[in-house]
């Protein structure tokens, strides 16, 4: 799914929910229907979100405007982020309503601007960023941690993922989960998501470590050590529990524990 065409099916629903509910018309002409592309309407959207008395929505609608011209795949990527959320999350019904409503979605299309400015040296800004995410949406993610795309941040309150971190594409990750480092070191110290991995809510994942592809972490887990792919762990401190029987968790979102355990 790319931007231009979520962006028809995102207008097409608007339009149909004008109809169904007349006192949205006004709300959905000006958040979707007055725009004639995906970016222009997502980028006044998070702007007017991430707008304070000391950061008017006008100047943050022009940093979101240079960075979607100079990074286009961006807004692929945002497509892809929808329609992940849309295929996994049950209660998700619309694009639209993703784009307008999920805070999860939100929070991760301004955390693609922060790490826009921070690979381009515009480190104060990507903080400030950081700083009104975490107030706006309780999502707390450094600037310069890396999350690919296809991303389902389900629920997002009190997630933290740390600098040095690393999300790969299609990845779900609940609410109240943290990819943390493990004291003051200093350094790549924050955990690596490779591909299709799921991570259960208040789960805790800790220090330099890998989730390999494909992985399952358990709600409520504290993760210390490197995760095989296709595995399931669950625990304080986290165990191997048994082989995940899909080949794709984050698609799956079964987050039931295998009893199997893992034979050496």
């Amino acid at each position: 799914m790319v931007a231009e065409d979520i962006w028809s099916i995102i207008r097409s629903e608007a339009e149909r929910e004008c109809a169904n509910e007349p006192y949205m018309r006004h709300f959905l002409e000006q958040h979707i229907l007055q725009f004639t592309d995906f970016g222009s309407a997502l980028g006044m959207l998070l702007s007017v979100k991430l707008a304070s008395k000391h950061f008017p929505p006008q100047v943050l609608q022009e940093l979101f405007a240079d960075f979607m011209a100079d990074s286009p795949e961006d807004l692929d990527n945002a497509a892809a982020d929808l329609a992940a959320t849309l295929e996994r999350d049950p209660a998700a019904v619309n694009y639209f309503e993703i784009m307008l409503f999920l805070k999860g979605f939100q929070a991760l299309q301004s955390h693609r601007l922060s790490h826009w400015l921070w690979n381009n040296g515009r480190t104060s800004m990507a903080y400030l960023l950081q700083n009104r995410m975490s107030e706006v949406f309780s999502v707390d993610i450094h600037p310069a941690a890396s999350i690919g795309r296809g991303i389902l941040l389900d629920h997002a309150t009190s997630l933290v993922i740390g600098e040095t971190a690393v999300v790969e594409d299609n990845v779900s990750i609940l609410h109240e989960v943290t990819l943390g480092g493990t004291g003051k070191e200093s350094g790549d110290r924050h955990p690596k998501v490779r591909q299709c991995v799921l991570i259960g809510a208040g789960a805790k994942i800790l220090g330099n470590v890998e989730i390999g592809t494909g992985a399952k972490v358990g709600a409520g887990s504290v993760v210390l050590e490197d995760v095989p792919p296709h595995y399931t762990v669950a625990g304080v401190p986290a165990q191997i529990v048994g082989r995940t029987r899909e080949a794709d968790p984050a698609r799956d979102m079964n987050q039931r524990l295998q009893s199997s355990r893992r034979r050496e």
